[in-house]
């Protein structure tokens, strides 16, 4: 195995995720249309009232910006497993978590990074001052890495159960509260004018960490599901 072949190996994997995510364009649109919805919905069932908007609106993005996420995980594994294509990738010569970082990463561009360029315009609506829109969108483009590394993790651990949703949600839940805390805690701050570069920096560090140490739990997780 040498290095331009591995290089090969992910690029082809991340072309070929990517390539049947744009095939299937509804269930690619779900999670940015359920998250445009969630935060357009809340205002209605809470206030209209620019200042509680304001107050809200971290927590509404963010806790809409992790369901949408969940919507997309569960067949992160499954269709590969269910064609037979998850074996070769575990059978494969090349580092099964470089490879699952591949999928991890093409999970992000085609549900992440579309709520990172949204987000900004759904906080807006809900009356964030500029600086905030700017910490949101920086937070959600460290964040939502996380979110599909961890999500990952339980994908892989439900990967042969046939309704595997609820359980998925269960394991991953607790472990995206950190996320969910600084993160919110980081455009609350910018709105009311003070710095939330400390927040920003622990997200940071959580994504570093996340993505050293999730590939390898995945792949323990798919090797276990194979065998």
């Amino acid at each position: 195995m040498n290095q331009p072949s591995l290089l090969r190996a992910i690029l082809a994997l991340l072309r070929r995720d990517l390539l049947l995510a744009f095939r299937a364009r509804s269930e690619l649109l779900n999670p940015l249309i359920f998250f445009a919805l969630v935060v357009s919905l809340f205002p209605l069932a809470t206030s209209p009232e620019p200042g509680v908007l304001r107050l809200l609106a971290p927590g509404i993005i963010w806790v809409a910006a992790l369901l949408a996420t969940l919507l997309s995980l569960d067949q992160l594994f499954r269709s590969d497993h269910d064609d037979g294509s998850l074996e070769q990738l575990v059978l494969s010569p090349h580092p099964l978590p470089l490879l699952v970082l591949a999928k991890i990463f093409a999970h992000w561009l085609v549900t992440g990074l579309p709520l990172v360029l949204v987000a900004p315009l759904l906080g807006a609506m809900l009356n964030l001052p500029a600086p905030a829109l700017l910490t949101l969108a920086s937070g959600l483009l460290l964040g939502t890495p996380i979110l599909s590394a961890i999500g990952a993790i339980g994908a892989a651990l439900t990967v042969r159960l046939r309704r595997g949703g609820m359980l998925l949600s269960l394991l991953i839940l607790p472990l995206y509260v950190p996320v969910l805390v600084f993160a919110a805690a980081a455009v609350e701050a910018s709105a009311a004018g003070l710095p939330a570069r400390g927040q920003l920096y622990l997200i940071a560090s959580l994504m570093l960490f996340s993505l050293s140490f999730a590939p390898m739990a995945i792949a323990a997780a798919l090797r276990v599901s194979v065998d």
